[in-house]
C-alpha cells in the first residue's frame, strides 16, 4: 500500500509543480523498454521503480494510543524502506526532453519531503525524497530494458512500512492476595510415645537363631540345626 500511495503522491507533486496537466502530458510508472517508448505520442515523464531495499536509517519507534473503545493499543517499530526510481523525460525533440528533465529535477530538489497533501492516504512518518549520487550501472539497466540509453537520474524515496495496531490487556491497577484463615481452636497435636529405655544393669535381649539341640537315636547322636541349614 505504501508504494502505490507514493506513486500517486509523486504524480500529484509533478503535475502541480511543473505544471503538467493531464491534457498536456503523461506521468508513467511503466518499464521504459523499447516497445513502450515506440508507442508514445505525448510528452511523458517516466518514473520506473527498479529497486526496493531496506533503508539503513533506524526504524520508527513503537507507539501507543487509546482506541475508540478506550482500550490501549500498541504498534511495533516500523522499518523504513528505500524505493529507487529511474526518472527520465520523453518528448519528440531532444531539447524538449532536456528541458522537461531539468524541470523535474528542480521540482524534486526543492521538495526534499513529499508533503502529506499530495498523498491519497496518510503514510506513517516522513516521506523523504533524495537524488542518488549516480544510477547504479545505468548502461546495464537500459540494456536489460532493451531500450536506448537516455539521460536520467535516480530518485530515492524513503518511507516507513505500515503496521496494524493491536490491542493490549488493561493495565494492572491493584494486586490482591487470598489468605486462608487459621482455625480458632486447632486440634491438639499428638506426639508419638517414645520407647522406654532399659533399666540400668539389665541385659538387652538380642533376637537370634534358635540354639542347636541334640538327641540320641539308637547308637548315634543326631544334631538338629537352624531351619534351612545343614543337619
Amino acid at each position: 500500500m505504501v508504494i502505490t500511495a507514493i506513486d500517486s503522491g509523486l504524480e500529484q507533486l509533478l503535475r502541480l509543480s511543473l505544471p503538467l496537466p493531464a491534457d498536456l502530458g503523461d506521468i508513467s510508472f511503466d518499464a521504459p523498454d523499447r516497445s513502450w517508448g515506440a508507442q508514445l505520442s505525448r510528452v511523458t515523464v517516466n518514473l520506473f521503480l527498479f529497486d526496493v531495499t531496506r533503508s539503513a536509517q533506524p526504524p520508527l519507534r513503537p507507539e501507543q494510543r487509546v482506541g475508540v473503545d478506550g482500550q490501549i493499543e500498541r504498534r511495533p517499530p516500523l522499518p523504513l524502506v528505500r524505493l529507487s526510481y529511474l526518472v527520465s523525460a520523453w518528448a519528440g525533440d531532444t531539447r524538449d526532453e532536456h528541458q522537461l528533465l531539468g524541470d523535474v529535477l528542480r521540482c524534486l530538489l526543492l521538495n526534499p519531503v513529499l508533503a502529506p497533501e499530495h498523498l491519497p492516504e496518510p503514510v506513517e512518518g516522513t516521506v523523504q525524497l533524495a537524488l542518488a549520487d549516480h544510477v547504479g550501472n545505468a548502461g546495464d539497466l537500459w540494456s536489460s530494458l532493451d531500450a536506448r540509453l537516455k539521460p536520467a537520474f535516480q530518485l530515492d524515496v524513503t518511507a516507513a512500512l505500515d503496521s496494524p495496531w493491536s490491542g493490549t490487556a488493561p493495565p494492572v491497577e491493584r494486586i490482591e492476595g487470598l489468605v486462608t484463615p487459621r482455625p480458632t481452636n486447632p486440634p491438639p497435636v499428638r506426639t508419638p510415645p517414645r520407647p522406654s529405655a532399659p533399666a540400668s544393669g539389665a541385659a538387652t535381649a538380642v533376637a537370634g537363631p534358635p540354639p542347636l539341640t541334640r538327641r540320641r537315636a539308637g547308637a548315634a547322636v543326631v544334631t538338629e540345626g537352624r531351619p534351612g541349614g545343614e543337619g
